[in-house]
C-alpha cells in the first residue's frame, strides 16, 4: 500500500502507467485513422487516374457508334478467321465470318429493312441458307458479334477503370500502328492475369485492335471504309430463306 502523502500529493506509478497506455492507445487510433484516410485517398486517386486514361478513348468509341463504316478484321490463333463488320445507322448491319480454308463454314448475320437474318454455309464453296430471326433471337444478343461492337468495350472499360483502381491496377494510354493505320490505345493489367491487355481505335473511332491478356485469340483491323457498299446489307445471292416458328 502506497503512503497516503504520495497518493494525495502526486500521481502514483499505476496512474502514470494507465495514462501512458491511454496515450499510446489514442495515438494508435489517430495513426490508424490517418492510414485509413491515406488508403482511401490512394484508391480515389487510382480510380480517378484510370477513369481519365479511359474517358477520352471511350468517348471516341461512343462517337463511332453513330457513323457508317465497314471494317475487315483478322483474328490470331491456330484457326484464324476474317470478320467483315459493317454498319449503316439506324437499321442496317452485317457481320460476315469466314475461315481461311475452303472447308471452313461461313456465317453471315444481316439486318435490313426486311428483318434480321442468320445465314450459314457449310463450306466456303456451298450454298447459303438464311433463317429469319424473331425478336428473341435478335442479332444484338449474339455474343460473338458483341466483341466487335464499340458498346461492348465501352461498358467493359468503364467498369474496369473503377475495379482496377480498387485493386491497385494501372490503366495507361499509348499509340500503335496496325496495318499502316495509326491508333490510340488504352493498356491495362489485372491481378492474377499474366500480361497486359490493349484496346485501340482508329482516328475515325473504329475499333482497331483488341488483345486481352489470358485470351489466346486477338483481332486487328486489316482495312476499313466509311462508305460501306449497299450490297453488304443484302442476303447472300441465291440464299434459301426459312423462318422460325
Amino acid at each position: 500500500m502506497f503512503p497516503m502523502s504520495q497518493a494525495a500529493g502526486q500521481p502514483s506509478r499505476w496512474r502514470v502507467a494507465v495514462a501512458g497506455i491511454a496515450l499510446v492507445g489514442a495515438l494508435a487510433g489517430v495513426l490508424s485513422g490517418c492510414s485509413v484516410v491515406r488508403s482511401i485517398n490512394n484508391v480515389r486517386h487510382a480510380v480517378g487516374s484510370n477513369r481519365t486514361a479511359i474517358k477520352t478513348f471511350t468517348e471516341g468509341l461512343k462517337a463511332g457508334e453513330v457513323m457508317a463504316f465497314s471494317a475487315t478484321y483478322v483474328t490470331t490463333g491456330s484457326s484464324p478467321t476474317t470478320i467483315v463488320y459493317s454498319v449503316r445507322p439506324p437499321h442496317e448491319f452485317s457481320f460476315l465470318q469466314t475461315g481461311t480454308s475452303s472447308s471452313s463454314s461461313k456465317l453471315d448475320l444481316v439486318s435490313n429493312a426486311s428483318g434480321e437474318y442468320s445465314c450459314t454455309a457449310a463450306t466456303s464453296e456451298s450454298g447459303w441458307t438464311c433463317m429469319k430471326l424473331g425478336r428473341a433471337q435478335a442479332i444484338a444478343q449474339n455474343d460473338l458479334v458483341s466483341l466487335y461492337t464499340p458498346s461492348h468495350w465501352i461498358t467493359f472499360l468503364e467498369t474496369f477503370s473503377v475495379a482496377a483502381g480498387f485493386a491497385g491496377d494501372k490503366v495507361t494510354n499509348s499509340t500503335r500502328t496496325v496495318n499502316g493505320v495509326s491508333m490510340r490505345c488504352v493498356d491495362f493489367s489485372a491481378k492474377g492475369v499474366k500480361g497486359r491487355s490493349t484496346i485501340c481505335s482508329t482516328p475515325q473511332n473504329i475499333l482497331g485492335y483488341v488483345k486481352v491478356a489470358g485470351n489466346p485469340t486477338s483481332f486487328e483491323l486489316k482495312s476499313y471504309t466509311t462508305s460501306p457498299s449497299a450490297s453488304l446489307f443484302k442476303l447472300p445471292p441465291g440464299a434459301k430463306i426459312t423462318t422460325t416458328n
